[in-house]
């Protein structure tokens, strides 16, 4: 799995929305009950070796989600934004998404596909 969280809690403009000890990045499903907002979910979609007919993969090709939660709109979109601008250099945003309401908490939400080669 590519080096994802390392990534973003080294970087000034994710700290300054997702905080630092603990940078508020957390696997799918992992996020704390009473999490601070905002913060940031993410899991992998799908990851895919580049197969060779003479060696094993030396790469794999990871497409992972990011989903923001927030309780406005604006923050929600700030964090996009840091997060594509911390990524965006060692990886390729493959989509950004629309900012929209969670039914059952209320919070505000967008997201950002990125799809990331990583050696084995």
């Amino acid at each position: 799995m590519p080096p994802l969280f390392a990534i973003c809690a080294a970087n000034a403009g994710v700290t300054a929305l997702l905080g630092d000890g603990p940078t508020r990045l957390y696997p799918f499903g992992d996020a704390p009950e009473n999490v601070a907002k905002p913060y940031a979910v993410f899991q992998v979609l799908n990851g895919v070796p580049e197969n060779y007919l003479d060696d094993p993969p030396d790469v794999d090709a990871w497409n992972i989600q990011i989903d923001i939660y927030a309780t406005t709109g604006n923050s929600a979109e700030a964090v996009q934004k840091a997060l594509r601008r911390a990524l965006e250099g060692v990886c390729h945003i493959t989509r950004l998404g629309r900012t929209g309401t969670e039914p059952s908490t209320q919070l505000k939400t967008t997201s950002l596909d990125i799809s990331w080669y990583h050696p084995t």
